[in-house]
């Protein structure tokens, strides 16, 4: 099992003019949507161009497995592609991350923005490379955000200054504040991981966690697996995003806190991220503070660094 890495490689800064480039590394979408998403990010002032493949279909996946990889290699040697987003989760990610080359990928930091089942491609990018990568809408959800979500999109990937969330509908599950390497993801995607070399401690860690469609129980008993396989040991914080459709939040609630009673750290509930209409960008793999109390996750530093070469903002 891995452990955190104290040295993360921040990508480029996002900036107008910048092009990103669509890849569907899990499962198919509806051009419909991706046409709305692609639409908000040129108005934003942003080049699109999709992967090749990127239509490509293959039983529940957007393609076979070397083409979905070969999507993301591509976006990643292309210098004159800036940042990466996937059009769509749903499920095939795990499938292509031992195919990817990640000596390529280190050679070539962008940002890379995905969340559900791109959490995956979250954790071993940053296990194999250490680039700081993003949590946040894909293409395909972009139609359906509300405007702060475009905005802490927008701000997240500009990089202008460090990410900051104060949430006045925080939950306080246990008190108190500390600091540590935020990472996570979707929560059923992070318990697939263990046992495989894609799996990675969190200790010194701020472990996120959000999903969609899961029944209480089976959030119980993928926490519990977690736990017992010592993955959470060391743990420093813990935020609890979105749990759309698993029931009612006061019973998430009540799992966490008594999963977890044991443990000396604080744990917030309410961050607006993952599956839900809100869904805030938040860089994975960078040191942020978080105040259960006061509902206030705060990065320590922005998440990518200025760059050169192309139009400025």
């Amino acid at each position: 099992m891995h452990g955190a890495r104290t040295v993360a490689i921040k990508p480029p800064a996002l900036k107008t003019g910048d092009t990103i480039g669509i890849v569907a590394p899990a499962s198919p979408f509806q051009r419909k949507e991706l046409k709305q998403g692609l639409s908000i990010l040129q108005a934003m002032g942003f080049a699109t161009r999709p992967a090749e493949g990127l239509f490509a279909r293959q039983g529940f996946f957007a393609g076979d497995d070397g083409c979905r990889a070969a999507q993301l290699l591509a976006m990643f040697a292309d210098d004159t592609v800036h940042a990466i987003m996937c059009a769509r989760g749903g499920y095939g990610a795990m499938r292509i991350i031992s195919m990817l080359d990640y000596d390529l990928i280190r050679a070539h930091p962008k940002p890379f923005i995905g969340f559900s089942d791109i959490t995956v491609l979250h954790q071993a990018l940053f296990i194999k490379t250490g680039l700081v990568t993003f949590h946040g809408p894909m293409v395909c959800t972009l139609n359906h955000a509300d405007a702060r979500t475009r905005n802490a999109w927008l701000k997240a990937l500009r990089a202008e200054r460090p990410v900051t969330v104060v949430s006045a509908t925080h939950r306080m599950i246990k008190p108190g504040c500390t600091q540590g390497i935020f990472a996570g993801g979707n929560l059923s995607s992070l318990c697939h991981l263990l046992g495989t070399p894609f799996a990675r401690s969190y200790r010194d860690c701020i472990l996120f966690i959000e999903d969609t469609g899961e029944r209480p129980y089976r959030i119980d008993r993928m926490l519990v697996h977690m736990k017992l396989s010592g993955c959470l040991d060391g743990l420093a914080g813990m935020v609890l995003g979105a749990f759309k459709n698993c029931g009612a939040q006061r019973e998430i609630d009540a799992i966490v806190r008594q999963l977890f009673d044991d443990r000396d750290f604080p744990i917030m509930a309410g961050l607006a991220a993952g599956h839900g209409k809100r869904n805030l960008t938040l860089p994975l793999g960078m040191i942020a503070s978080l105040d259960a109390e006061n509902g206030a996750l705060r990065f320590l530093e922005t998440a990518a660094v200025g760059q050169v070469g192309h139009a400025p903002g």
